[in-house]
């Protein structure tokens, strides 16, 4: 193989780049050699068989390039490629705080993504709207109880948060405070904070929504003297505009389910009878968006007692209100027939029917003989009952039958039985089986398991015991997104 030797030399990078500024003939003009070497003045000898004579090398090969111009292009990439990082970082934060459906979820996140953005350990979120409406609080991030207390003895006026929420509403500024320690008007009760806590640096922004009302504030602690850069300081910009957006709309969804838990709350029984021979409990817990789920206890005559429960077919307020026309039915037929729990269902069948044709509900109605300890019931569609005592842990013999609406003939089968003395009958609807998260069979066995589990000592009051029941199969099994209210009624005979 004949070894054919290089004339000139080109630094590739050097022509790469080049080439993309000047193009390829001006590349080669600018890394070519000085002059013109003799060798490539002379003439070429003829080819001969199909093989090149051998070219002398030249003696005068040029040293590379030590330095290279960049191109004029690499700045713009490099700005682009910083700007969709950013993008990607926002869009990242924002769908975070998008998935969060509550306050209580929301505002955590909140801190924790402006953390990072502003590049600081520690902060603290104050959510007060301006129109003196609940709720109000205050979260931490990197800051316990206590010092959350400690930063509330600071003179409002002195801290970056109160000069944003004192503030005229117009004003939308963050506020910067890079060296705390170092200002010269700096309040003693911050300073001896700030030097209590180890922070030496804030950052403090306002959360104002797009129609100009102000919900409050939030501020970063740095532990040395700092300040978010300009880049840093637009994209926490960007980030807290939607938060604010955000905030108000779970803000306006928490009063509304407030006020819609109030309504329910309004409904059901403000107290419960006393009535010799049987000691009662009830215990509610709502569903986050309203629901159709009731107690009742009832007097009746000749020292009875009427207990009710029930549930509303759907969510929400129209659910809630339809569990108040049904309680209020159930009660009128209960005065009127108590003592045939199947005419009062019956009656509340036609009731139902007649005015809500489209709308089905469970209900289960127990004429109580507190002195005979004699109890006759009547369900449409509901779970059977649950008989807690010392010697036993059994749910009451039913018959299955349809809920409300569905039911042949507007009848359900009655049954009787006798609990014994100092034994606890659980009344509950469906909803604490649902939110166990489990299959209907499953959360049956769960529910026994659950009041078996009682504690001896505890069975003597009917509220511990139905406090028992709810802790053990609500506190890790509810799942997150449950839309069921749960009623539990709890009847002990002395």
């Amino acid at each position: 193989m004949l070894d054919i030797a290089l004339l000139v030399r080109v630094h590739v990078d050097a022509l790469i780049v080049a080439q993309n500024d000047r193009g390829v003939c001006d590349a080669i003009r600018r890394n070519s050699p000085v002059g013109k070497p003799e060798a490539m003045s002379a003439r070429h000898l003829p080819k001969m068989a199909g093989i090149n004579p051998t070219v002398p090398v030249s003696a005068h090969t040029p040293e590379p390039l030590a330095t290279v111009p960049s191109a004029p292009g690499s700045f713009l990439q490099d700005r682009l490629a910083g700007w969709v990082s950013d993008l990607t970082t926002l869009h990242e934060l924002t769908e975070r705080l998008a998935g969060t459906r509550t306050l209580d979820s929301a505002l955590p996140e909140l801190l924790s993504a402006g953390a990072a953005l502003v590049g600081a350990p520690r902060g603290l979120v104050i959510l007060e709207p301006d129109d003196a409406r609940s709720p109000r609080t205050t979260v931490g991030l990197g800051l316990g109880h206590a010092d959350l207390g400690i930063i509330e003895t600071v003179p409002r006026a002195a801290t970056p948060h109160g000069r944003i929420l004192d503030a005229p509403a117009a004003a939308t500024a963050p506020v910067s405070n890079p060296d705390l320690l170092a200002e010269a008007g700096l309040d003693p009760r911050h300073r001896e904070v700030a030097d209590r806590l180890g922070y030496a640096a804030s950052y403090a922004l306002p959360l104002v929504s797009r129609s100009g009302a102000r919900l409050g504030a939030t501020v970063w602690f740095y532990d040395e003297p700092a300040e978010p850069l300009e880049r840093q300081q637009h994209l926490v910009g960007l980030y807290g505009r939607y938060a604010a957006e955000h905030l108000a709309r779970l803000l306006e969804l928490e009063r509304a389910r407030s006020d819609l838990a109030v309504v329910a709350e309004e409904l059901l029984p403000s107290r419960l009878p006393r009535i010799p021979g049987v000691r009662l409990a009830a215990r509610h817990r709502p569903a986050p968006d309203g629901g159709g789920d009731w107690y009742d206890a009832l007097p009746l005559p000749d020292g009875a007692l009427g207990l009710s429960v029930g549930a509303s077919g759907g969510s929400g307020p129209g659910a809630t209100a339809a569990m108040g026309r049904l309680r209020s039915g159930l009660r009128a037929y209960a005065v009127m027939e108590g003592e045939d729990p199947v005419a009062v269902l019956s009656d509340l069948e036609l009731l139902l029917r007649l005015t809500e044709p489209a709308r089905t509900a469970t209900a289960l109605f127990a004429y109580c003989e507190p002195a005979l300890r004699r109890i006759v019931l009547a369900g449409a569609g509901h779970a059977p009952p649950l008989v807690v005592g010392e010697r036993r842990t059994e749910f009451v013999e039913t018959t299955v039958s349809a809920p409300l609406n569905m039911l042949a003939c507007w009848e359900a089968p009655s049954v009787e039985f006798s609990p014994e003395s100092g034994e606890t009958v659980l009344l509950y609807t469906d909803g604490l089986l649902r939110r166990t998260g489990d299959s209907t069979d499953r959360a049956f066995a769960r529910l026994h398991a659950a009041a078996a589990g009682v504690p001896r000592t505890a069975r003597r009051d009917p509220g511990t015991v139905a406090d028992h029941v709810l802790r053990t199969l609500l506190t890790r099994n509810t799942p997150a997104d449950h839309t069921d209210d749960v009623v539990l009624l709890a009847v002990r005979f002395d």
